[in-house]
């Protein structure tokens, strides 16, 4: 199977469609859970598939300190190292080289930074991140932009979205000359498909700008880039929004690292067709969960004797079998096991919640609408 997008419904402006990639087909939109290391915390592969995940992300920063990109490629490819027939993204490293703050040096050429496991100095070019995804042999691997700090001036933020337009230059023109040469290539049939990211801060006059440029590079796929990082909530929806109309209505639109059970319902129906955060798995080690009556707050010791399920609208397995009070106990006990049924269950949720909004639109319903309220006291 090669890389292809179809649209099969249309409702307002939401899309629901068929991502096929070389390693399976994939009902859009999506939610895409993190799985940082390789690894969704918590949570085996097999589960993975029981919950219905059908793509997974990678992250290509942590992969390339740890194993290190060749040991992956010499193990067969991403896929093979973890026991994941089904579709991966990688994302560039980008935002977690921006994350590093300190540790980095920006310049024309790359970034320079230092490992935040043992302060190693490293380097990535356009063409480096391009070559480690290559080797670690994602289905979807994303261009290795700058992502804007904020607030940032719109000079910085110009100054930002040219970098990322000259480096996506750079990077799809390595793309284009080394494709073939996945873990997988010979195995599998299509080869990877690399996406353009747009910046441009918070200006929408810049957003459209960095869209409409970075559209004329002729990505198969593009990705809005540079949100969740300190904005309010309605910035993002506005930028989000005002991005969108121009990115083709052809092809799939990536809407990365955002957000709750909410903006996924919200920016599905707006017509992003696929979505990722870490959202559900890292607020589970916390204990905080989402339900249909709200988000929970599983530590609190008002469900020690609670003896119903956390959320008595899931069918989830979690929820299917156990108790408030067990999961309570588990989480006050510091078991491991908390990890893995509260990551299952936010796991479950987001993926339900996604496929109802594909379902709406399919048979052309209005989105349904989630009402969170905040975490009980």
């Amino acid at each position: 199977m090669g890389f292809r997008f179809d649209i099969e419904a249309r409702k307002d402006n939401g899309r629901a469609g068929r991502l096929t990639t070389p390693h399976g087909v994939v009902e859009t939109p999506v939610f895409m859970p993190v799985g940082t290391l390789a690894t969704v915390k918590g949570v085996p592969q097999d589960l993975l598939e029981e919950l219905g995940v059908e793509i997974l992300l990678g992250n290509t920063y942590h992969l390339y300190l740890r194993p290190g990109v060749e040991q992956v490629r010499r193990l067969g490819g991403l896929h093979r190292f973890m026991s994941w027939p089904r579709a991966i993204l990688t994302d560039s490293g980008g935002y977690q080289v921006f994350s590093l703050s300190d540790l980095r040096k920006v310049s024309e050429e790359g970034v320079a930074f230092r490992s935040h496991l043992d302060g190693s100095s490293h380097f990535l070019s356009p063409e480096k991140a391009i070559e480690a995804q290559i080797g670690l042999g994602a289905d979807i691997v994303m261009s290795f932009d700058e992502c804007t700090e904020h607030p940032a001036s719109r000079e910085r933020a110009r100054e930002s979205l040219e970098m990322t337009l000259r480096w996506a230059e750079r990077g799809k023109k390595y793309f284009d000359e080394h494709k073939h040469e996945a873990p997988w290539a010979g195995e599998v049939g299509g080869r990877q498909a690399l996406f353009g990211i747009v910046q441009g801060g918070m200006y929408t006059d810049l957003r459209r700008e960095s869209a409409e440029r970075t559209v004329e590079l002729d990505f198969p796929g593009y990705a809005i880039g540079g949100l969740s990082v300190g904005e309010h909530r309605g910035t993002t929806r506005e930028i989000v929004e005002a991005t969108l109309p121009y990115l083709p209505k052809d092809k799939p639109r990536y809407l990365m690292g955002v957000g709750t059970p909410e903006e996924i319902a919200e920016y599905g129906a707006m017509g992003v067709d696929m979505m990722d955060c870490v959202l559900p798995t890292r607020a589970a080690r916390h204990g905080l969960l989402f339900t249909s009556e709200g988000k929970i707050s599983i530590k609190n010791a008002r469900y020690a004797s609670e003896e119903g399920p956390l959320d008595p609208n899931c069918g989830c397995k979690v929820c299917s079998r156990y108790s408030r009070a067990y999961l309570r106990h588990l989480y006050a006990s510091n078991e491991v096991l908390a990890m893995v049924l509260n990551t299952t269950h936010n796991l479950s949720y987001y993926l339900d919640t996604i496929r109802s909004v594909r379902h709406s639109i399919k048979l052309g319903e209005r989105t349904p609408t989630l009402t969170g309220v905040p975490p009980q006291p």
